[in-house]
């Protein structure tokens, strides 16, 4: 195994510690890793030595967190992959899909149970601790950017 190969997988190993499914993990190291612009799942199933399906799942899940990206490739027949500009920062926006399905599944679910209910009262919390983050992370990030520049 090369450096780099033994590099993606340490970070995988502690991403998945961190939290992140395993494969998730090995498809985001892989996608950080990679020397080329854009990778195909055909390629990431290859160099990991997992299923398409496997990929697939993982692309899926790293698009919807908004870590990646679908980009066209003249000429191929295949979906390309890569790494979003700015993907830590849109992981933390309000471009990440995540955070707005739990803000709504919070909604969703209070107006089942009901706002004065135990769980409505726990639900509301989920929801205002959503709608605070992605009111106060647009000025973070807004720095973040400012630094950089």
């Amino acid at each position: 195994m090369t450096d780099t190969m033994d590099a993606a997988e340490q970070l995988a190993l502690t991403l998945s510690k961190g939290g992140l499914q395993r494969m998730t993990a090995r498809v985001m190291s892989a996608l950080l890793f990679a020397e080329q612009e854009t990778i195909t799942a055909g390629e990431l199933a290859e160099r990991l030595r997992i299923s398409p399906g496997t990929v697939s799942t993982a692309i899926k899940n790293l698009t919807m967190v908004g870590l990646i990206e679908r980009v066209p490739a003249p000429g191929s027949r295949r979906e390309h992959f890569r790494f979003r500009e700015g993907a830590w920062a849109i992981l933390m926006s309000g471009q990440n899909e995540i955070v707005q399905v739990m803000q709504d599944a919070a909604e969703e679910g209070i107006a089942v149970v009901g706002e004065d209910s135990i769980a409505g009262r726990r639900l509301a919390e989920m929801r205002d601790f959503y709608a605070y983050l992605m009111a106060e992370l647009p000025a973070i990030i807004q720095r973040w950017h400012e630094s950089r520049a």
